[in-house]
């Protein structure tokens, strides 16, 4: 396990990230598109302190957020402790505490799944889903925009064509998805920044940000279960 470089260690200040991302929902509205999780059992893997599992739950019939930090699986239960539809497991993504065959949608969003090395991970998803079912991973386009760009100075070994390559040869379809978000104030804007990039990224992330608002490019990647023999 490969602590996050965030949430473990700002779980605050990632609040205010997961608040300002995506104000106009378009991650969600894209999700919904290539599956509908009304009436039906989701997974949200490496759920962190718990901030999209309320979301899954005015229409999932249960909601289960797995997560390995063990301070953030206490945050997510006391978000979530007063709906019953929601549960929060203590778990990582090669382990996940499910039976086989009992979900249908595994969702992660921007965790674990980050390309090559994710084999285990894919292959325990499938176990967990329902015949039919999906896994849909939630990444960041570092092709695209200044953001994508301060991505890739600040991780000269990440290939973003590398990643496509590997989750299309993994039989994922591919959408990208263009998102605003939106902060209070430069200041937690700033903070944001500063747990996301290094100190020398994230002061030129900041000198080359006006206002309180970015564009960022996410990537959805979506892979089914078959429903039975694949001829």
């Amino acid at each position: 396990m490969i602590a996050s470089p965030n949430i473990w260690h700002w779980p605050a200040v990632y609040e205010e990230e997961n608040r300002a991302q995506d104000t106009r929902g378009a991650v969600y509205a894209a999700l919904r598109e290539a599956v509908d999780w009304a009436g039906a059992d989701v997974v949200d893997v490496g759920c962190g302190s718990g901030f999209h599992l309320p979301m899954f739950a005015h229409e999932a019939r249960t909601v289960t957020g797995v997560e390995p930090h063990p301070p953030l699986v206490d945050l997510a239960r006391r978000r979530t402790v007063a709906d019953e539809t929601i549960t929060v497991l203590h778990g990582d993504a090669e382990r996940l505490p499910l039976p086989d065959n009992s979900v249908d949608l595994v969702h992660a969003r921007t965790a674990y799944f980050f390309g090559p090395g994710c084999g285990a991970g894919i292959t325990e998803a499938l176990r967990v889903l329902r015949p039919g079912g999906a896994l849909a991973v939630v990444d960041l386009d570092a092709t695209a925009h200044p953001y994508g760009r301060w991505m890739r100075e600040d991780l000269p070994h990440y290939d973003p064509p590398a990643v496509e390559a590997f989750f299309a040869a993994q039989g994922f379809d591919l959408r990208r998805i263009d998102t605003e978000w939106a902060f209070p104030d430069r200041a937690s804007l700033e903070r944001v920044l500063g747990i996301e990039f290094s100190p020398r990224i994230a002061a030129r992330a900041t000198r080359e940000t006006p206002g309180t608002g970015l564009t960022v490019r996410y990537r959805l990647h979506i892979r089914r279960k078959p429903r039975g023999l694949e001829l």
